[in-house]
């Protein structure tokens, strides 16, 4: 079982601040064909940046063993946590924990825990194959609570393993969010304007350069029916945010335009 930590992957910004990372595995052949809309990666976003871990990563990837056990080794060795949506329902086709459990080198094994909460709801005749397997995990994984339905997550290291099913996956996640130890949130200030982004980029790119720690990007937007541009600035001091965020807000009136700040 791995022992990775958080602060194992954790780096600095440019600003010197902690900067804890995250990897999403968005798994499941109904997305990539496009019959099923990924409802899980947003909300799990904005939840890790509300704790300070900051996404840097996300995998849409299909039910294919090698495929998962590959990706989750690559994943979870480069970032301080790891979290895995979709496969761990009663069907042939749901692969997601077996697969852990030989990404982490261990057995496939009924998980006590996991078995007496079923026996909660089941007579012992009632757990059949199909429900045995939503009660299965690899040897060492911890549960994660489900208050949506029946079957648990779990966790393996710094692998977080979810279901699919965005109601069943939000309850999942906030049952462990409190316990991620992350660094200072990412806080953003965004500035609306009518001006066209050929018009913005030079003056936004000499700002961009003497605000090495603030992300600066530029998003077209239509607004009231007409083209304009989202400029978003984020980061970690307030107070670096904000001066940042007032030379932009200067920086359109310069050029003409009022600026909308949001």
């Amino acid at each position: 079982m791995s022992t990775e930590r958080p602060d194992d992957q954790a780096t600095e910004d440019k600003s010197g601040d902690k900067v804890v990372t995250a990897a999403i595995i968005i798994i499941g052949n109904e997305i990539l064909s496009g019959r099923t809309q990924d409802a899980n990666l947003a909300y799990i976003a904005k939840g890790l940046n509300e704790v300070g871990v900051t996404l840097r990563e996300v995998r849409v990837i299909p039910d294919v063993e090698a495929t998962i056990v590959a990706t989750v080794n690559e994943l979870r060795a480069a970032f301080a946590y790891v979290f895995t949506t979709g496969g761990i329902g009663p069907t042939h086709d749901d692969i997601t924990s077996e697969c852990i459990a030989k990404a982490f080198g261990v057995p496939w094994v009924v998980h006590p825990e996991a078995h007496k909460h079923f026996l909660s709801f089941y007579a012992p005749a009632e757990l059949n194959e199909a429900r045995m397997r939503m009660a299965t995990t690899p040897e060492g994984a911890s549960l994660v609570y489900n208050p949506v339905s029946r079957a648990p997550g779990f966790r393996m290291g710094n692998v977080y393993v979810f279901a699919g099913i965005p109601r069943v996956m939000q309850g999942m996640f906030d049952t462990v969010k409190g316990e991620l130890k992350g660094g200072k949130p990412m806080l953003s200030r965004t500035i609306g304007t009518a001006l066209a982004e050929g018009v913005l980029a030079k003056s936004l790119g000499e700002i961009q350069s003497r605000y090495t720690d603030i992300e600066i990007g530029s998003y077209p937007i239509m607004r009231r029916g007409a083209f304009g541009v989202n400029l978003v600035l984020r980061g970690r001091e307030p107070s670096r945010l904000g001066v940042a965020a007032a030379e932009v807000a200067a920086m359109v009136r310069a050029l003409g335009d009022t600026p909308v700040e949001e």
